[in-house]
């Protein structure tokens, strides 16, 4: 494996992520306050489906690429930055799964807030993660 592509990959991946991070935490999540309670529920499901087209490739390449770095260049700095991708799946799968389960029963205001907070530790995991890469 050569190192350079698969840190190009991996920092391609991550640069997409905190992109689209950004733009859920300061845009798209807040917005769910916005959107009429009658058409919640089907938009729960649109936003799940549609938002799934987009960070589940993009997350499983950097988790891949990320594997790949830490297994084939171990060091601290590959270890960390695996320990990041593998922190925000946990959040994700852990929090952000079950939130979004039940707002496709309709909205709750309290999840959402949730969601805007809890996403904050997800955000700055990319954002930091992105900044190390760069540096590298």
């Amino acid at each position: 494996m050569e190192f350079e592509l698969l840190l190009k990959v991996n920092l391609l991946s991550t640069s997409v992520m905190v992109g689209v991070i950004w733009i859920i935490q300061l845009l798209h999540y807040p917005s769910f306050h916005f959107i009429n309670e009658k058409n919640y529920i089907e938009f729960q499901h649109f936003h799940m489906q549609r938002i799934s087209f987009i960070v589940v490739p993009v997350m499983l390449i950097e988790l891949a690429s990320a594997l790949l770095i830490a297994y084939f260049f171990e060091s601290s700095l590959t270890i960390i930055l695996l320990a990041f991708v593998l922190g925000i799946w946990a959040i994700t799968f852990i929090f952000f799964t079950n939130m979004h389960q039940k707002l496709t029963n309709g909205y709750d205001h309290s999840i959402v807030d949730r969601l805007v907070q809890i996403n904050w530790s997800r955000t700055a995991l990319w954002s930091l993660r992105l900044i190390i890469l760069l540096s590298i």
